[in-house]
């Protein structure tokens, strides 16, 4: 609606700006302002943290009721071998001017870590950097992380840039253009204006200052996001109309793959970027670095882009076409990474980088005989692992594209170095992962030509549940209980995010558990999203058993059948698996202890991926009607549980067939 109108006028307003501004730096004893005409960013000196932003009339847009040090800061949350988490708010020790002249200001806050400050910091010398460009309505912060080789061992659960924006200012949320609306208070979360539901993120607002929300409930993990849809984010105030937004031109820093699911804004109103978290993974994405490993990493630059209608180049007056112009200063960064302008050896600018494109095919020769082009199949590079190890990676960097239509794709701007290059393709099981080490050198091109992926299969498709896109969106998510509503959420495709959707299962199924009938049960109305616990009068928690009834008119003789089991997410579960027998022991197939997602707690509708290749021998199988038992065997709390992918059963080959005949199948 808006977006042609503010990309003409935007362009003139900043052009009128840059003409006018240039960018100064005022050193003080213990602060640093910097200002550029259009906003001014007040900076402790040395420590490194973001005490001020002054925009638009307004004399600072961060919580002013705050500490200083409570305001704009990086963080970490870490801890040694054994030892408790540490939260720590990094400051810096050291500060310096990198550059200082009319088009730009980049600033330095250092903390350099030594022996003497084992157990109380984290071993990491820590730059964190600061730049305000001239005619720029924002500015834009990166940090340089370093683990020397022989410093003490440690693990990493999180580290990000947090903003506490003035609560009484700002009270529009927007995250994507069908997920924004009117916040609650902070206030509103503490009784007596609060209830506390089942953990200390989740809050029914029993009497908000704004009466409109009442019976609502409000949890920042309604708020999370996946990394490639996590772009710009941030907040509204409508008096004056201002925008506080976070803008990641790029996933290259983040750890995880584009899936990975982070927080992004939420009450406060706080404003975070993301680099690292154990959400929606557990310690599986937590890096631990041992034996005195060496390891640097940058993370950002992100941008933190202000605006009003002076500057967004709307005359109007709706406060939303501020959001409209956030979405187009964020597509203005992400075509202009990597940025040039950051003095920092350790981000190189794209002539310093290189690109690998090819075309990715796929064979399945139950499907056709001719190789099918990868349609929308997910690409990119990580750090050299095993198959599927990019969703696990923490500590190198990864680059993405989605292939088009025949499967080719391009990757452009990658760091020097050594990767694999991973895929998935949407519609098809498991995941690919080119054999060969890519080398990527200063200006290389390198062409992979075609790329065949054979997906896991041993036979014919004789029956299948869902969808193979590493999601449980397909199933059934039921309706939240009334009282524990988002409005939000209310006719939503996104309506897995309302609270309390785990308890939903024992209302639907309140004297046994799912029974599903292949031919004849529905996946999208019969299927439960998540295979939780049930909770008894006691109030402790049962373990329970899905079944799925299937007929086969024959069973193929000393052959083999194989069941694929794909799940999307796991939660301190062990699947066990029978066939016909619900009480063989000891069970025909276990996943043993799998997942720390906490994707049902936190609202997901997934979290990492598992493949389980389960081989079923016909002798356990018979003609006419069979059942297999899924049994989620550990039940301690209400957020144990699975999130099924995709499940199939391939049919066995016949072990009297023309054995010449079926080699030639096989390719």
């Amino acid at each position: 609606m808006y977006s042609g109108f503010l990309s003409l006028n935007k362009m003139v307003m900043d052009l009128i700006t840059f003409i006018h501004s240039y960018v100064t730096i005022i050193p003080m004893d213990k602060k640093v302002v910097i200002d550029n005409g259009i906003l001014q960013v007040t900076l402790s000196k040395p420590d490194g943290i973001v005490t001020g932003i002054r925009y638009n009339g307004i004399d600072n847009l961060l919580e002013v009721r705050n500490e200083e040090v409570n305001r704009g800061y990086w963080d970490v949350y870490w801890n040694e071998p054994g030892g408790p988490g540490i939260f720590d708010v990094i400051k810096g020790t050291s500060f310096k001017v990198i550059l200082e002249d009319e088009n730009q200001v980049e600033v330095s806050f250092t903390r350099t870590w030594d022996p003497s400050l084992k157990g109380t910091l984290i071993p990491l010398n820590i730059d964190k950097r600061f730049i305000v460009l001239r005619g720029s309505s924002g500015f834009y912060s990166y940090a340089i992380y370093e683990h020397l080789q022989g410093w003490p061992d440690f693990s990493l659960g999180e580290t990000r840039i947090a903003f506490k924006l003035r609560k009484d200012k700002f009270h529009y949320m927007a995250i994507s253009d069908d997920r924004q609306r009117i916040m609650p208070m902070p206030e509103d979360r503490d009784p007596p204006r609060g209830q506390p539901l089942a953990f200390k993120e989740a809050v029914r607002l029993i009497n908000p200052i704004n009466p409109d929300l009442q019976g609502e409930v409000d949890d920042k993990y309604e708020y999370s996001c996946e990394n490639k849809d996590n772009k710009v984010h941030g907040w509204i105030c409508f008096d004056p109309p201002v925008g506080f937004w976070q803008i990641t031109p790029s996933d290259e820093f983040r750890t995880g793959g584009p899936h990975k699911q982070n927080l992004t804004s939420h009450v406060g109103p706080t404003t975070l970027a993301m680099f690292l978290s154990g959400h929606y993974s557990g310690e599986d994405l937590t890096p631990k670095f041992t034996k005195g490993e060496p390891w640097k990493k940058v993370f950002g630059p992100v941008f933190m882009y202000v605006n009003s209608y002076d500057n967004s180049g709307w005359a109007g007056t709706d406060p939303l076409a501020l959001w409209e112009d956030a979405k187009l200063q964020m597509l203005i960064e992400v075509e202009s990474w990597p940025y040039s302008f950051p003095i920092s050896e350790d981000f190189p600018n794209s002539e310093r980088r290189g690109s690998v494109s090819g075309r990715l095919l796929v064979k399945d020769r139950f499907l056709s005989e001719d190789y099918i082009s990868a349609d929308s199949a997910y690409v990119g590079l990580a750090l050299p692992g095993a198959v599927g190890s990019w969703q696990r990676e923490c500590k190198g960097y990864q680059f993405w594209i989605r292939a088009d239509s025949d499967g080719f794709f391009s990757i452009n701007d990658i760091r020097i170095g050594d990767y694999n290059l991973y895929a998935w393709v949407p519609g098809f099981i498991g995941d690919y992962r080119n054999d060969g080490t890519i080398t990527i050198t200063e200006g290389c091109d390198i062409d992979l030509g075609d790329l065949v992926y054979q997906p896991p299969r041993d036979g014919p498709t004789l029956w299948e549940i869902g969808v193979p896109d590493r999601s449980a969106a397909e199933f059934y998510v039921p309706d939240p209980n009334p009282i524990y509503v988002n409005k939000l959420y209310i006719n939503h495709p996104d309506k897995f995010r309302q609270y309390g959707l785990w308890e939903r299962y024992a209302d639907l199924y309140p004297n046994g558990d799912l029974v599903y009938t292949v031919g004849v049960s529905d996946y999208q109305k019969d299927w439960f999203y998540a295979q939780v616990t049930r909770k008894k009068d006691d109030k402790s928690y049962q373990a329970t058993t899905w079944q799925i009834k299937f007929t086969l008119d024959a069973v193929i003789q000393s052959g083999t059948y194989k069941l694929r089991l794909a799940i999307a997410s796991a939660t301190v579960s062990e699947l066990l698996v029978r066939f016909n027998d619900p009480k063989a022991n000891p069970p025909h197939f276990t996943t043993g202890l799998i997942g720390k997602d906490n994707s049902i707690a936190r609202h997901g509708i997934h979290g990492l991926y598992w493949l389980f290749n389960i081989d079923v021998p016909s002798a356990v199988l018979v003609g006419g009607e069979n059942t297999i038992f899924l049994t989620q065997a550990r039940s301690v709390s209400p957020f144990q549980g699975i999130m099924y992918d995709y499940i199939r059963l391939e049919g066995a080959a016949d072990p009297n067939s023309n054995k010449k005949k079926s080699s030639c199948l096989l390719f």
